[in-house]
């Protein structure tokens, strides 16, 4: 967000209208345009809480229930034109997932007669909550668009966040210095795409039109893009961020691929649809829900994505 506003910031220097007090909900609004830029944070995009120890300490132990969203993120959906829906790692710990009352199992808990969910499926429930969410929204715009912005890797080097790894590189991977396909990272994006992917034809709203900011694979090469130890975290000193970008830095690159999006949009918005089907049309890192009468209007993909990836059902 912090880099979309800066590149925003060269065209218009916008009015901060709204700061909550731990600076994580933001509105900023840009007079000259009329254009609004917000940011509503969520851990886990449906409704949780964290357990709390006898003394109200949080346990690190959360409760997830994918049959209700997190009202932070949904409650100014209907004013919304665009979503941009992205995923932090909130759900690299241990967690209890319900679906209303029932118990359906737990991600790294290994609590005894419980069913184990992978962190993979544990994304897809998620996802398919937010996404059934927003497609099902009556009282959203009938012509919103949503973004999925897929997982951004970590590059946490000899240990973890916690254990002294950090990422000192000051190079990004060569294509063969790094197994990508293999990779955890990458494992939760397919699990991210999945859901998007069910989404079936018939069952999307006329309008509403979903797409995919892909930027997975291109951030696992930029291992030399995180803040490292200089991230100036006071009360965390002694801990390196290699989960966060730079600015400015290679999370620059996002925007430009949101833009391709965008532009795909206004070729929807200009053009009839009169078929139900659709199909993915990637370009560079980007993916848009487009239907094949649109197809051959599309901006033209760039290396080393080329044409369209069906990811139709």
């Amino acid at each position: 967000m912090e880099s979309l506003l800066c590149l925003l910031s060269t065209e218009e220097t916008p009015k901060d209208i709204y700061k909550d007090a731990e600076d994580r909900n933001r509105i900023w609004y840009f007079p000259d345009h009329d254009f609004t830029l917000s940011t509503s944070w969520t851990k886990f995009l449906v409704a949780g809480f964290e357990r709390t120890h006898a003394n109200k300490t949080g346990t690190g132990v959360y409760d997830l229930d994918i049959d209700k969203i997190d009202e932070q993120w949904t409650k100014d959906l209907p004013n919304t034109d665009i979503a941009v829906v992205s995923a932090g790692h909130w759900l690299f710990r241990p967690i209890y997932i319900h679906r209303g009352d029932e118990m359906i199992g737990c991600i790294f808990c290994y609590s005894p007669n419980m069913t184990q969910i992978s962190l993979k499926e544990g994304f897809k429930l998620v996802f398919s909550a937010a996404f059934k969410h927003i497609n099902a929204c009556r009282s959203c715009k009938s012509n919103l668009v949503t973004v999925l912005r897929t997982f951004s890797p970590t590059h946490f080097e000899n240990g973890t966040w916690n254990t002294g790894g950090a990422c000192g590189r000051t190079k990004p991977f060569r294509a063969n210095e790094t197994d990508m396909e293999s990779s955890g990272d990458m494992e939760i994006r397919r699990a991210q795409i999945e859901q998007f992917k069910e989404m079936k034809p018939d069952s999307l709203e006329k309008k509403k039109k979903f797409g995919v900011l892909d930027v997975t694979r291109v951030m696992l090469m930029r291992a030399d893009g995180h803040p490292n130890s200089y991230w100036g975290n006071q009360w965390m000193k002694g801990f390196n961020d290699c989960t966060h970008w730079y600015l400015p830095g290679p999370i620059d690159a996002w925007s430009e691929f949101l833009m391709v999006i965008l532009k795909q949009l206004i070729i929807i918005l200009n053009k009839t649809v009169t078929s139900d089907e659709n199909e993915l049309c990637s370009c560079q890192g980007t993916s848009m829900l487009l239907p094949p009468s649109l197809r051959e209007g599309a901006p033209s993909s760039l290396p080393p994505q080329k044409g369209c990836q069906d990811l139709s059902t």
